[in-house]
């Protein structure tokens, strides 16, 4: 999901990137050789990301950070923002001042044809730009890049909930346009309520389809088919409202008929808090979750299928010291098109802990996330850590302060070495690298290096220096009236650069 796509510029039909333009080579001649040529890494030029509404509560404090990694090749222009995406209040100021007051003051324009005000604006790439807001009308929001703003462009969304459903610390990296998500660890059970967010950032309207899959198979639900979502507009969907039937556990496909739209479910609970389930990666044979706190006390895996065949999967927890095999959880069975959840309890045993699926036999793909909780009796809290993609190249992690984040990275294959830098804090400060090694087999959880003289909040990118496939997540936490509140994002590939082939001749005369 949030997948690269690319501008044919030589070709009838332009696509509109979300997070790169490329040029293609015209075809050869008869006659010439046709050996395709070696294609350059080269830094995407516009980027799209979408926040959703952070929160309907009146105690809801939300503070968002934009940070784009400094990166080779870009030039000297472009910018990137955050404005508002709800095209009612598209002409409102940012403090949110008097909308209605001297809209057609002085250049005789109605309100409609100015444009918003950004809510948040990037100085520089490698420093990281805050900004915040509180009560429950923040709106969702809607962010470009450009130039050397594009690659490799992230932004956070953290929202603290003092009291009330869904109390405790909400977290959520904004996310790429798309057209189809996977949201398995969903519920509709009587303590839950969760909204599937779903965010419009283009010219014409969206049609969404939201399908959920339970324990027994499929829900029927005709008010999930056909949803319509406005231009520049978002909408939250409560699943109870979709189905009659309580479920503990849910899969929520987001299908997009026409258009594309940013998607998160938001999973709140009466008693255990709540946090943004974010979508888990493609449907794949073998899943990497990672980044499960050493102290969590509960840890429930949900699984699902798409397809038509079931799906029987190894269960691996990747510890400090090498693979583990969690006691009487061996092995998952999944089966095609119904949701499976298995109780892991205190899985990690006080160790940090990354959950490694693969094939007990043949592959079937599969989607999974886990419902992580820290803390007991009354004062427990919960996060959720997606299957995800890895590091790649590079992934950042904005939104880090001098204490409360911890940095997870797993290596479930061969052994690894990557290099993890700490940006300029947002207010002041130097930026940092250190360089560490993964063992194979293995998670290792970091205290991130920080900024030197730090002031305001920082980002950490990790790059893969060598070695196999490293995954990785970045842990807040927080202390809420006794609450160890926390919120857990993966890291996956920041898809920054992005592959293109030498061309054979100047395509510029092609078009005159």
């Amino acid at each position: 999901m949030n997948r690269t796509t690319l501008s044919l510029i030589a070709g009838t039909t332009a696509l509109a990137a979300v997070t790169g333009f490329a040029a293609l080579s015209a075809p050869d001649a008869p006659g010439t050789d046709t050996a395709a040529k070696a294609a350059a890494q080269l830094p995407v030029e516009r980027t799209s990301l979408l926040c959703p509404a952070p929160s309907t509560s009146d105690l809801a404090e939300t503070s968002y950070t934009s940070f784009t990694p400094v990166t080779k090749g870009t030039g000297s222009g472009g910018k990137a923002e955050l404005r508002e995406a709800d095209e009612e209040s598209a002409d409102a100021p940012a403090d949110g001042a008097d909308k209605g007051k001297d809209k057609d003051k002085d250049d005789g324009k109605s309100g409609e044809d100015k444009p918003a005000k950004p809510v948040l604006t990037s100085e520089e790439p490698g420093k990281p730009v805050t900004g915040d807001s509180s009560g429950g009308d923040a709106p969702a929001l809607v962010g470009t890049a450009d130039g050397r703003f594009a690659p490799g462009w992230t932004v956070q969304e953290t929202t603290e909930v003092a009291a009330g459903t869904g109390r405790g610390l909400q977290g959520v990296n904004c996310t790429a346009p798309d057209t189809d998500f996977w949201f398995p660890g969903a519920s509709t059970e009587t303590d839950r309520t969760d909204y599937v967010h779903l965010t419009n950032p283009d010219d014409s309207a969206a049609v969404v389809d939201l399908e959920l899959y339970g324990k027994d198979g499929a829900l029927k639900s005709a008010v999930g088919e056909g949803i319509t979502v406005p231009p520049h507009s978002s909408e939250p969907v409560l699943l109870s409202t979709l189905t009659g039937e309580r479920q503990t556990n849910l899969t929520v496909h987001v299908n997009v008929r026409s258009g594309r739209v940013g998607a998160a479910v938001q999973a709140l609970d009466d008693k255990l808090g709540g946090d943004w389930l974010a979508a888990s990666t493609d449907p794949s044979g073998s899943l990497v979750l990672p980044g499960i706190p050493e102290d969590a006390t509960s840890v429930r895996l949900v699984a699902f299928t798409p397809g038509d065949a079931d799906a029987d999967l190894k269960v691996r927890l990747a510890s400090p010291s090498g693979p583990i095999t969690p006691a009487g959880h061996e092995t998952v069975h999944v089966k095609a098109g119904m949701t499976s959840a298995v109780d892991l309890g205190d899985v990690t045993r006080g160790e940090a802990g990354s959950l490694v699926l693969t094939p007990t036999d043949r592959s079937v793909p599969v989607v999974a996330a886990l419902r992580v909780v820290r803390g007991k009796g009354d004062k427990q809290e919960t996060a959720f850590i997606p299957a995800t993609r890895p590091v790649g190249t590079r992934a950042t992690s904005a939104d880090n302060s001098g204490k409360g984040s911890t940095l997870s990275l797993t290596a479930p294959g061969a052994a690894a070495t990557v290099k993890v830098t700490a940006s300029a804090g947002s207010e002041g400060g130097t930026p940092v690298s250190k360089t560490y090694t993964i063992k194979a087999g293995t998670t290792q959880d970091i205290e991130p290096p920080a900024p030197g003289g730090l002031k305001g909040t920082y980002a950490l990118t990790v790059e893969t220096v060598s070695g196999g496939p490293v995954y990785g997540a970045r842990t807040l936490t927080a202390s809420e009236g006794g609450v160890p509140a926390f919120t857990v994002q993966t890291l996956p590939d920041d898809r920054g650069t992005v592959a293109v082939p030498e061309a054979d001749e100047d395509l510029s005369v092609l078009q005159r």
